[in-house]
């Protein structure tokens, strides 16, 4: 009788060590997969200054596994004179411009832009046009929006300015382009951008 409950004892014993064997052996498998990347969509949205797009983050985990984690991502914006961006990624765009939209987790970051466009533009006019200058001069340039409701604003302050070619001129915010060092006459595209309408020009730059 002792010897049966001896074996009882060992048994019970060892049937204890194999569940603690199997508990430290299968933790590591129910560890939480790892936030490694965050992708915010719809990429570089556009939208009208007055308008609101809901934002989506989604986290992608070191598993292979995706979530939405929109609801619990922090939202920031680069300039909240352009656009605002609430706890729940709702984008409100408030003037035309562009800014950079973020949605943060812990240490990681997933980035877009966002460009806020004149309410109602059809299409812009550049001027001056086809205008050369010399080298080391510069020449200011104005934007002219036209509207679905037949007004012409001058919206130079507020579109984005960029020049094809750097080294030949170079165009700040503002509109104002400033001609580089040049051996020949040289041609730079000067371009005006508002959301997905544009308008350029050619501006040539003379020794």
């Amino acid at each position: 009788m002792v010897k049966i409950k001896r074996k009882l004892q060992l048994s019970a014993a060892f049937a204890a060590l194999i569940l603690v064997a199997l508990a430290v052996g299968c933790s590591g498998f129910f560890v939480d997969p790892t936030l490694t990347t965050i992708t915010v969509t719809p990429a570089t949205p556009s939208l009208v200054a007055g308008n609101t797009l809901q934002m989506i983050a989604t986290g992608t985990y070191d598993d292979g596994s995706t979530k939405n984690v929109s609801g619990t991502a922090t939202w920031t914006t680069s300039d909240s004179s352009v656009a605002t961006i609430s706890s729940t990624g709702l984008l409100a765009g408030v003037a035309t411009g562009t800014a950079t939209i973020t949605a943060t987790s812990g240490a990681i970051t997933g980035t877009t832009t966002a460009t806020i466009q004149v309410a109602g533009l059809q299409s812009i006019t550049l001027t001056p046009t086809g205008i050369s200058i010399k080298q080391g001069a510069t020449q200011q340039f104005t934007a002219t929006g036209h509207l679905q409701d037949g007004s012409t604003p001058d919206i130079t302050s507020s579109v984005t300015w960029t020049s094809s070619n750097i080294d030949v001129a170079t165009i700040d915010a503002s509109g104002l382009a400033t001609a580089k060092s040049v051996t020949a006459a040289s041609a730079t595209t000067i371009t005006a951008t508002s959301g997905t309408v544009s308008a350029n020009t050619t501006l040539t730059v003379n020794p």
